[in-house]
């Protein structure tokens, strides 16, 4: 198989967009999250939005696609014992060592808690319940946070590796063909229909049960969707052609799209049940059309070997597993200082830049805790093996 490096970079480039997503969290007015600035704006909810609608279906697509090239029906069993260990061990690693901290900065924040990490340590390690109101998950006793990805991840892949023989048959494989010969605006409205028929039946009732695995079955049907398209269409020539000679109006609609929504959501205008399914329509068209066109410019001008690409695709899974973690301490440190917003935003975003950075130096060159980030151990060389799926993500 060639290295598909354009699906490679459009990783770095989500993660990228990961950071940027969540050091605004702090910032942007009027939206919770773990820790908040005493500077907010208003204005930052515009750029968060548009974002946020196609940002984590980017992020399962991705996976779908790599997925799709790496061809798991041809040994399923050991596909689906590879992707256990290399998702389930950093989740539960991730949850008892690297997320505490968050669950800690925020418990102390709203007051739940003594300050004193190895205290606090001591009580979350025996994964019993808190106090209401402590930390997200609490109730539960421990709490996976941004990682809550590789639990979606890895529970899509699994029923993806049961649902193999049925995508092998003659049905299956006619489904993808059909797919991949859609052509002009049938590429967009297709699947654009499903996702809008999603949010206008399962949105409301399941809406409020996000990073809830057992409960959360809009962005289940949402996000397996996009995964198993992104299964599907990896190895269409047909749909990767259309997707180049449409790259243009692509980026274009898309655009239009997001200027015509972004605005009617964030207006004070109130919307009758028909305005609210046309919304929710919009909604749908806008994230597709950007994935494609995402998609497509990246198909363009990011499919080359480039010097930094092997190391930054390596980067991804650590950087992934730390960068919240992160964020959250050093906004623990430095909201109480009251430093302006000129001076704190540089020292947060910078900040998890570096501890990413070497906690991923230090992470590379350690047998014991490659695993434990996801990464391949050592072969040959001693050179790193590129993480083969993209797994970033973080809370919407």
């Amino acid at each position: 198989m060639t290295r598909r490096h354009d699906l490679d970079a459009l990783r770095v480039i989500a993660f990228a967009l990961l950071i940027a997503y969540h050091c605004g969290m702090l910032y942007v007015h009027d939206w919770g999250w773990h820790l908040k600035s005493t500077h907010t704006y208003e204005w930052l909810q515009w750029p968060m939005v548009a974002m946020n609608r196609w940002r984590m279906d980017l992020i399962f697509l991705l996976s779908g696609l790599a997925i799709g090239l790496f061809q798991p029906e041809r040994q399923p069993g050991r596909f689906a014992l590879l992707r256990t260990w290399r998702l389930l061990l950093p989740l539960v690693f991730g949850m008892l060592a690297i997320v505490p901290v968050q669950a800690y900065c925020q418990a102390v924040a709203n007051g739940v808690v003594e300050p004193g990490f190895g205290a606090f340590m001591a009580r979350y390690l025996q994964l019993q319940p808190w106090p209401e109101g402590g930390f997200d998950g609490a109730e539960y006793g421990v709490t996976w946070n941004h990682l809550w990805y590789l639990a979606y991840l890895w529970t899509y892949t699994m029923v993806l590796a049961l649902l193999l023989p049925l995508l092998r048959s003659r049905a299956g494989r006619g489904l993808a063909d059909w797919l991949g010969a859609l052509r002009g605006p049938w590429l967009v409205l297709v699947p654009a229909a499903l996702l809008a028929l999603y949010m206008n039946t399962l949105l409301e009732p399941f809406g409020n049960a996000e990073r809830d695995l057992l409960s959360d079955w809009y962005r289940h049907a949402e996000y397996f969707t996009v995964f198993l398209l992104g299964y599907l269409l990896a190895r269409s020539e047909a749909f990767w052609s259309e997707l180049l000679r449409l790259r243009a109006p692509l980026a274009l609609a898309a655009l239009g799209l997001g200027l015509a929504y972004v605005p009617l959501l964030m207006s004070d205008l109130s919307f009758d049940p028909i305005a609210l399914a046309a919304m929710r329509c919009l909604r749908a068209l806008y994230a597709w059309t950007a994935l494609l066109a995402i998609l497509a410019w990246g198909r363009h001008l990011l499919n080359r070997p480039f010097r930094w690409l092997p190391y930054a695709s390596e980067a991804v899974y650590p950087w992934y597993v730390l960068h919240q973690s992160a964020t959250v301490l050093l906004a623990y440190w430095l909201v109480p200082r009251g430093l302006p917003v000129w001076v704190e935003a540089p020292l947060v975003v910078l900040g998890t830049l570096a501890a990413c950075a070497l906690g991923h130096e230090l992470v590379r060159r350690v047998a014991f805790l490659r695993p434990l980030f996801g990464l391949k151990r050592r072969r040959g060389s001693g050179r790193a093996q590129a993480e083969a799926l993209p797994v970033v993500g973080g809370r919407q």
